[in-house]
């Protein structure tokens, strides 16, 4: 039995089914999804209802993504909650239109799903699994902001600009890099920084290759840390945008 952890999928269906080939994933392994299940590619629904059919055969931990939060308030109709020429610009667009030939008896089956996300998993060995990151130096459990942990770029944004020769043990080390054995998370592509395959920065996990663009979705073993990878999404979806 395995455990893997899958990057942000926004709506590349195609891509998700590849990299659980590559991986040979059975209904043995327990699947951790980062979130960002829509928005980009055409395939949202799609990708939820793959992911509701897995639940059903499987251990999955789904965690929110900023983007299926965004989604859920389009459901609700909380349009105060949206920018929706900003969500449109990044993806929202197309799932919107995905969502124009299904029913609304799914729709409310997809409406369960987004509810029920969790916003972070912390696993027996001390190993966080959160979208995007949290703020609050004590950890998640003390996190005021249930947003913060699909929206914050600043956990990544830290890790980055670590000063490499800092120790655990250096009164400047960041606390939060402290309190987990490793932290996982996507939301903010590696493919800014030019890579399209996971990076670790202190005890930070990043796993969004770029789905959403122009690189390829990753799944990745937490123990070995060994990782396959999808083609990029530019490529199976080649007569589509995704998000620019």
């Amino acid at each position: 039995m395995r455990t893997f952890v899958i990057g942000d999928i926004h709506g590349g269906l195609l891509a998700l089914e590849q990299v659980m080939k590559k991986a040979e994933v059975t209904t043995q392994d327990t699947l951790i999804f980062l979130g960002d299940y829509v928005d980009g590619w055409s395939q949202s629904p799609q990708v939820i209802d793959y992911l509701l059919d897995l639940k059903s055969k499987q251990n999955c931990i789904c965690i929110r993504g900023n983007h299926d939060d965004l989604l859920l308030s389009w459901f609700k109709n909380k349009t105060e909650d949206i920018d929706e020429n900003l969500w449109f610009k990044h993806g929202g667009e197309a799932t919107v239109r995905a969502y124009e030939s299904v029913s609304e008896e799914k729709k409310q089956i997809h409406i369960n799903f987004l509810e029920t996300l969790d916003d972070f998993y912390l696993d027996d060995q001390n190993r966080l699994f959160v979208h995007a990151g949290f703020s609050n130096l004590n950890g998640v459990k003390y996190e005021y902001f249930s947003k913060t942990f699909y929206w914050d770029r600043t956990l990544w944004e830290t890790a980055l600009s670590l000063n490499p020769d800092l120790t655990i043990d250096d009164a400047f080390y960041p606390k939060r890099f402290t309190l987990y054995k490793e932290v996982f998370i996507g939301h903010t592509p590696v493919t800014r920084i030019g890579e399209t395959t996971p990076v670790q920065k202190a005890c930070v996990w990043n796993v969004d290759t770029g789905a959403a663009f122009r690189g390829p979705l990753t799944i990745m073993d937490i123990d070995t840390k060994e990782y396959w990878q999808s083609e990029p999404l530019n490529e199976l979806y080649f007569n589509e945008k995704g998000r620019n």
